[in-house]
């Protein structure tokens, strides 16, 4: 029997998702809860791995068992044994054998905050980056642009990346203002290696004006990691959603 889950969780306290040896992950708290509650370990698989101090809204996993569960009673027991940590099962629901997490999924989203005020954020500390100068939201979106279709995005691409090719396609790049947060929703099929973080790191040059468009396309075309601009720290980004 194969099941699926949608969780949530606070990235904060958190190595990433993926379980390392000794270390606190979001896959090893779950695998742990769900070994307590099955009496029997499983492998909890994910749709995309989180690095440490990044969000997850919406991550998808899935676990495969010899027995049919009882999906309610375990949605109480799970949400009850990882109750300790910032972690949140939304739902579980039975799926067919061949879903796949990681592997069916079509598309997954993203999503970046910034706090663009002059004062730091209280309530939103640790849950977005804060940035004091005001940013130009106009000029970013026609930068973020020039990066929508198929590229090579070896500029925003990190040096420990493990994905076999450095060209990516970008559906879809939206650069949103709600209130004082500014909200950067990406999506394509898979990203490299920090490659969100590194483009929003460099856009937020362009929006304070200390990059111009130009210079942000030639960075770009350079497929240079060490022409791009500095990668956004993890607290702003949010593992949004997947389609499958």
């Amino acid at each position: 029997m194969r099941y699926k889950f949608i969780i949530e969780y606070d990235g904060t306290p958190f190595i990433g998702w993926q379980r390392q040896a000794g270390q606190l992950s979001v896959q090893g708290v779950l695998e742990d809860a769900l070994k307590t509650a099955l009496r029997h370990p499983v492998t909890v698989w994910g749709s995309g791995r989180t690095d440490t101090g990044v969000h997850a809204i919406a991550q998808i996993a899935h676990i495969e068992t010899e027995k049919k569960l009882d999906t309610y009673r375990l949605f109480e027991s799970l949400n009850a044994l990882v109750r300790p940590y910032p972690i949140s099962i939304k739902s579980i629901e039975e799926v067919a054998d061949d879903f796949h997490a990681r592997f069916s999924a079509k598309k997954r989203h993203y999503v970046y905050k910034i706090q663009n005020t002059p004062y730091p954020p209280s309530i939103n500390k640790g849950h977005v980056w804060w940035v004091r100068p005001k940013l130009d939201i106009q000029k970013m979106q026609q930068t973020a642009d020039l990066m929508l279709g198929k590229h090579d995005f070896s500029t925003f691409r990190a040096s420990e990346c493990q994905a076999k090719s450095p060209v990516k396609t970008l559906d879809s790049f939206d650069i949103i203002q709600n209130g004082e947060i500014i909200e950067f929703h990406v999506s394509a099929k898979s990203f490299l290696h920090h490659q969100v973080r590194n483009m929003v790191g460099t856009l937020e040059l362009v929006g304070e004006g200390k990059w111009s468009i130009e210079k942000f396309k030639k960075a770009f075309e350079a497929c240079d990691r060490t022409k791009g601009g500095p990668t956004a720290p993890p607290e702003g980004l949010y593992f949004e959603s997947v389609d499958y």
